[in-house]
């Protein structure tokens, strides 16, 4: 690279950096507000908070990079209009292509970092996502019972524990469970141990009793154990099997599963346009780019600012944005529109390369040397 390609370069890299992380922190810290009833209501770790929230990080990094470097682009040229370094580099000999060379490198860094992480990283951690998730709401293993309350499992069952000893078993364990259709059930035990099974999540209690209240006729029965297995499964309202959704599966299933799978007709139509938007999403590094860089690079200098061409290449960007939905929305109804997303993803880069290349005298330029 020549100095002012660097220059241009690194001032892209670091800006893109910056208001990346910060837009994803931003969306990452308002996103994750919504699952803090699983440290309210279930009595969550914060660690395990803190890895819910961190597996969404990757999807709102692939959602915010096009538009982050969209913008550093109109910063960074905007300020090199302004303190008239595009204007000296012009005068060099520098072409518009050349001064766009950095941008459009960062651009296609951006892209490829995209499609690696909506073909493969987005999927996964998703998935990873979406498990943790259905765990901790239907697996009471993995709920922190708080000592010295009423912890409400569910709507059928109530758990209240005196207090944990060192290997953190249970001690002075209380149950109240009314999941029975004709009796409601109390338990209480000297102390107790959570536990995973092949079934589900369930408690061990030991040496204690089991209270059975007939509803309608009010007879009691008392039962005393030296152990007894509680079963939890299905207790989180989630049920046995979890069906995966289309943002987690593998970019190979959603262009591979057919009917004969299994999947039904509109779900097949879904899956299709999930992965063509994989593909096509990365791409409007490039684009976005080249709208920023075509606004920015062509027409006169002005000293007052290029406010006017920053905010017409926004609309211009955010016109693309919605139409780009649209065509998803109808996409995922209708494979027919597919052909729409590429158009509206790359049409926009021929049409920028050809005004950024294309003859002094076919656009207006932004520098021109006096004549003697």
């Amino acid at each position: 690279m020549s100095g002012i390609t660097w220059y241009i370069f690194r001032q892209l890299i670091v800006g893109t950096s910056l208001v990346s992380v910060a837009l994803a922190f931003l969306i990452w810290l308002t996103q994750s507000l919504q699952f803090l009833q699983f440290i309210v209501n279930k009595g969550l770790a914060l660690g395990a908070w803190l890895k819910l929230t961190v597996l969404l990080l990757p999807w709102f990094l692939s959602v915010i990079l096009p538009a982050a470097l969209f913008f550093v682009v109109l910063f960074v040229y905007s300020k090199l209009s302004l303190d008239r370094e595009l204007v000296v580099a012009q005068a060099a000999g520098m072409s518009r292509m050349r001064l766009a060379a950095p941008a459009l490198l960062c651009a296609a860094a951006a892209m490829f970092m995209g499609l690696l992480f909506t073909l493969y990283v987005v999927p996964e951690t998703m998935r990873s996502f979406k498990e943790l998730q259905w765990t901790i709401r239907s697996d009471v293993s993995q709920v922190l019972l708080r000592d010295g309350s009423f912890n409400q499992i569910s709507e059928d069952i109530t758990v209240y524990v005196r207090g944990r000893d060192k290997n953190g078993d249970l001690i002075g364990v209380m149950v109240h469970d009314t999941r029975g259709e004709e009796s409601t059930t109390t338990l209480m035990a000297e102390r107790g141990a959570l536990g995973s099974t092949a079934d589900g999540s369930s408690v061990v209690l030991y040496n204690g009793s089991r209270q059975e209240l007939r509803r309608g006729t009010g007879n009691l029965s008392v039962l005393y154990f030296d152990s007894y297995t509680l079963d939890f499964r299905g207790v989180g309202g989630e049920g046995d099997d979890r069906y995966a959704d289309i943002r987690e599966r593998p970019t190979t299933e959603l262009f591979g599963l057919t009917e004969a799978d299994g999947i039904s007709p509109a779900n097949v139509v879904r899956m299709r346009a999930e992965g063509h938007q994989r593909v096509v999403a990365p791409v409007g590094a490039i684009a976005f780019t080249l709208i920023g860089l075509v606004f920015l690079l062509t027409g006169p200098f002005d000293r007052r600012g290029q406010t006017k061409r920053m905010v017409a290449a926004v609309a211009v960007v955010v016109g693309l944005q919605s139409a780009a939905l649209g065509f998803m929305s109808l996409a995922s109804k209708d494979l027919s529109y597919i052909p729409a997303m590429y158009a509206v993803a790359l049409l926009p880069i021929p049409v920028g390369l050809y005004i950024l290349l294309a003859p002094h005298w076919l656009r207006p330029t932004s520098f021109r040397p006096r004549t003697a």
